[in-house]
């Protein structure tokens, strides 16, 4: 049960006569995971028939799903007109539950080290079929972390990516668990600085030092260089008093020298700034930097007292894991 399809219910029950409650109560079965309305038992048998009916119950249709040696389970969604979209549910040995989620069916910009930049750019998704990833995941089992770093660039469909990220709270992800990435599309960022109050986390997709070696990797530098991006990031820190992560994919021979490392930790500032390390999972046009070349480029920012830390890879082997999302139409056919 989605926003869109909220709309829809209410109709329905208005038509009905029903009481304005029923479509909270609706939505409080959907939130807590139930997988259909005939779950729903403080609604009328005859209502839950009727909604069945009439009422879709979900935005997408789950085309395929596999699951990793890590546990992670990756989801290949299709929208109504055959769209496809890919969400992943992380599970780590601590306890969390962590969505990565998508806000596009694919994506326009053509990150160099991203696979689904190298796909089928299809449409914004709604706020409606964001939350139905969650939702999905939500019916397998409780989920408490999401990050807006699937497919897509959010800040390019900022208004549903925000009605989303306010309507997952009711799913048990709270603001504070909740994090939208974006590579620094100006327009939709300096709305989500203007417009978020609420404790949403921002991280920046940043990957290079310098707007030259930045705009080789991701064009969008050209449009929005590095010093235009990192005052916005800077601004939504003085506004919310919340540190930006910026994220860092790190490959071998291209951003990983020591000496880029100390460009980086120049760029930024501590106060304002904390790392994310990643090693670069395959996606077939570089090389992923070495352990002992990740260790050296951590301890050159630890020395800066730059607080970084280096991202855990989940799912590598059913590319799930950071970049590698990249579902085409043949995929769709496969499933």
């Amino acid at each position: 049960m989605s926003l869109v399809d909220r709309v829809l219910l209410a109709e329905r029950l208005t038509a009905r006569g029903e009481p304005t409650y029923r479509g909270g109560q609706v939505w409080a079965w959907a939130a807590r995971g139930v997988a259909g309305y005939e779950e729903m038992t403080n609604l009328p048998l005859g209502l839950r028939d009727e909604l069945a009916r009439e009422v879709p119950f979900s935005t997408l249709e789950l085309a395929h799903q596999v699951e990793s040696r890590d546990g992670t389970v990756k989801a290949l969604f299709r929208t109504r007109e055959g769209h496809p979209v890919e969400a992943v549910l992380m599970r780590y040995r601590d306890g969390r539950r962590s969505l990565c989620l998508s806000s596009q069916s694919g994506c326009p910009l053509t990150c160099t080290f991203c696979a689904t930049g190298q796909m089928r750019f299809g449409r914004n998704l709604t706020a409606s079929e964001i939350l139905d990833q969650a939702l999905h995941f939500r019916r397998i089992e409780p989920v408490d972390h999401a990050v807006f770093m699937g497919m897509g660039e959010p800040m390019l469909n900022v208004d549903a990516v925000i009605e989303a990220a306010r309507g997952l709270p009711d799913l048990g992800i709270t603001h504070r668990r909740t994090t939208v990435s974006t590579v620094g599309w100006l327009p939709g960022l300096r709305r989500f600085v203007d417009e978020v109050a609420e404790p949403i986390r921002l991280a920046l997709s940043l990957h290079a030092p310098t707007d030259e070696l930045r705009s080789e990797l991701m064009s969008v530098n050209d449009r929005y260089p590095l010093g235009d991006v990192l005052a916005e990031c800077r601004r939504h820190f003085e506004l919310r008093r919340r540190k930006v992560f910026v994220e860092y994919v790190l490959l071998r021979g291209v951003n990983d020298r020591v000496e880029q490392a100390r460009a980086l930790a120049a760029l930024l500032d501590p106060a304002v700034f904390k790392v994310n390390l990643i090693p670069y999972n395959p996606t077939g046009m570089y090389e992923g930097s070495s352990r002992k070349a990740i260790a050296a480029f951590k301890d050159v920012l630890d020395r800066a007292r730059l607080p970084s830390t280096v991202r855990l890879t989940r799912g590598r082997d059913i590319a799930a894991a950071c970049g590698q999302l990249a579902a085409d139409a043949r995929e769709l056919v496969r499933a």
